[in-house]
């Protein structure tokens, strides 16, 4: 059942349903979430590791292309940043309206891991650390829906979410130093 305009929205973002996940354009059973970037950089911003043209760009290092609002060769940018699609602007994107990167502090990548045949989401922080409302939802989503989920904690710290076990198979890959994805 829909909810009403001015209800809550059930997502869990505090907002009214009418400016959250029942604003047009977004996500129904019928149509696909089609979201642009309007403006977040977080990709751009270097919180997430790539070369551009040369350039290395990580936390504290932004794509020299970055304006902060956009890119300055997006007719002509690499095959890393043309190819990448956070999760959130994905198409059918399970991620609420109020989950974009900038705004919740974390880009999280379309689940391409898997473990024991349980989809293994990865919430890479945008600034500090996530937002704990936007972690205590990818926690919740994770739990319900049946996934995992490998989550940054701060500068290279990471944690795992899901079963025990999983969590324990995380924690032993980051001591002994293997890459995670």
């Amino acid at each position: 059942m829909k909810p009403n305009r001015n209800a809550p929205c059930p997502c869990g973002s505090t907002k009214k349903y009418k400016r959250c996940c029942g604003a047009p354009g977004v996500r129904s059973e019928e149509t696909p979430v089609l979201r642009g970037c309007d403006g977040c950089t977080a990709c751009c911003d270097g919180w997430v590791k790539i070369q551009v043209h040369g350039h290395a760009v990580y936390p504290g290092c932004p794509c020299p292309y970055s304006t902060g609002h956009g890119c300055t060769i997006y007719a002509q940018r690499p095959p890393i940043c043309r190819e990448f699609l956070c999760a959130w602007r994905a198409p059918g994107s399970w991620l609420p309206q109020w989950f974009r990167p900038d705004e919740v502090g974390c880009i999280v990548l379309p689940a391409k891991l898997s473990w024991r045949g349980m989809a293994v989401d990865v919430a890479v922080p945008v600034g500090r650390r996530i937002k704990p409302r936007a972690l205590a939802w990818l926690k919740r989503y994770a739990r319900e829906q049946g996934r995992a989920l490998i989550y940054g904690e701060g500068e290279e710290v990471w944690a795992a979410f899901g079963p025990a076990e999983f969590q324990q198979e995380i924690a032993r890959r980051i001591q002994g130093g293997e890459a995670l994805w």
